[in-house]
């Protein structure tokens, strides 16, 4: 697979390079520069193929000139063993795809996971070192670490906000023979992620101590997330007869994104339901609007580093044909104030109780209800993160107690001995020079 910029379609590089040096110089984002046809590996899958083998095979067939087929599986298998997502049957035609049985109940688990595994055979490989810095609160922190520990040739700074680094189990620390080093600032985490925009900022920096990111400008980061809707059909190809719709909650549009990707490698897929935000959202007649689009992208800022979204590459998924965004992608209007009933309405009909994101997601489906469950039209629901994560909130709204995973329980415990420096970003370059 090759890749290019968002903003340079001339220029395509490999996906190693792509994923060790993630940001383009053009202040674009990485993303394939051409359609892949997955589809004969699709239709082989079936429901029993684990979610470890599907990753395997698909990281195969996506990066066959780059990975062995041995090399793929080992990637795949090391970072899914014993971890998968879930599909649900809610209803007769109605779905959730729970991204939260990875380690520590977050859906960033299986993108860090594999991207940890892809990163540390890379370097294993090419005898590289590199760094990921990230500014973060505690839910992605541990997520993060918990991917990335272990890994010998990868080292980890977490910038957190003053007073907020918690979760991090003490033997995965750099202060324990670890590779995650957990840092504070002395300020919010908006401080931290101006600090780590500046690191990242520093080509001479990036370049010196071999600096990648593990958020979704990475496209390693984002490509397994493709994985989810392959596993989700697999599920689905037997108990579905006519159109099969995802209903995805917003975010910075990652999974929106990888579901698109999904379907440009030939998976079969109606449409991508999805609550409307300044940046997505309708025009007067209805139709899909990308609100920057009229803007030129060189006329744009860069795609920040530090809290990416995805949105440039949606638009760049439809650049060629604008008309397929309104044909396949349908956002709609869910009121904040709706999520309280929207949960409540789903527990007393299920039985189940989904988060808050999941539940955005389910409000936009009342747009497209008729459209998507007509002629044996089934809906999947995209649930993010463990509903443990919201315990409280979610006992308000439909007094229903969610129990919650010790991993989670964990996440309010201090971190011993975390670092702390003064809002500074030559303090956080020291820290590159002492561990480097």
């Amino acid at each position: 697979m090759k890749l290019v910029s968002t903003r340079n379609f001339s220029k395509a590089v490999s996906f190693k390079n792509a994923v060790l040096d993630c940001i383009p110089d053009d202040g674009g984002l990485y993303v394939p520069a051409s359609e892949e046809n997955l589809r004969p590996w699709i239709l082989y899958m079936d429901e029993s193929s684990s979610f470890s083998s599907i990753a395997g095979t698909l990281t195969s067939a996506l990066l066959k000139d780059e990975f062995s087929p041995v090399v793929s599986e080992r990637i795949a298998g090391k970072a899914f063993a014993g971890f998968s997502p879930e599909l649900r049957q809610l209803g007769e035609k109605l779905f959730s795809l729970e991204l939260f049985h990875g380690p520590t109940g977050c859906h960033k688990d299986f993108g860090l996971l594999w991207l940890a595994s892809a990163l540390d055979h890379i370097l294993t490989m090419e005898d590289r070192t590199a760094v990921v810095m990230a500014a973060t609160s505690a839910m992605t922190g541990k997520s993060m670490a918990t991917a990335f520990s272990g890994k010998s040739r990868l080292k980890m700074i977490l910038v957190y906000a003053r007073g907020t680094a918690t979760g991090i189990e003490p033997s995965l620390l750099a202060t324990n023979g670890g590779n995650i080093f957990p840092v504070e600032v002395d300020g919010s985490l908006s401080d931290a992620q101006a600090l780590v925009r500046e690191i990242y900022g520093r080509r001479d920096l990036v370049e010196k101590y071999g600096l990648t990111l593990a958020n979704t400008m990475n496209i390693g980061r984002l490509l397994p997330q493709v994985f989810f809707y392959m596993y989700a059909f697999t599920r689905l190809r037997k108990k579905v007869q006519g159109d099969i719709f995802y209903a995805v909650p917003s975010g910075n549009f990652g999974n929106l994104v990888a579901g698109l990707y999904a379907w440009k490698f030939s998976l079969p897929v109606n449409g991508f339901i999805t609550d409307a935000t300044p940046a997505l959202s309708c025009d007067v007649s209805g139709r899909c609007l990308c609100a920057d689009s009229h803007i030129p992208l060189p006329d744009r800022g860069a795609a920040d580093p530090a809290s990416p979204s995805n949105i440039e590459r949606l638009e760049q998924v439809f650049s060629v044909n604008p008309l397929m965004l309104t044909g396949l992608v349908f956002p709609s209007a869910v009121p904040r104030g709706n999520i309280p009933g929207i949960v409540r309405s789903v527990w007393k009909e299920t039985g189940v109780v989904i988060d808050s994101a999941a539940a955005a997601a389910y409000g936009a489906l009342d747009a497209m209800r008729d459209r998507a469950f007509s002629d044996e039209g089934s809906v999947v629901i995209v649930s993010k993160d463990h509903p443990a994560f919201e315990a409280e909130r979610l006992r308000e709204y439909c007094g229903a107690s969610v129990p919650i995973p010790e991993t989670i329980l964990s996440l309010g415990v201090p971190i011993q001995g975390v670092k702390k420096i003064p809002l500074d970003r030559a303090a956080l370059e020291r820290m590159l020079a002492e561990i480097d």
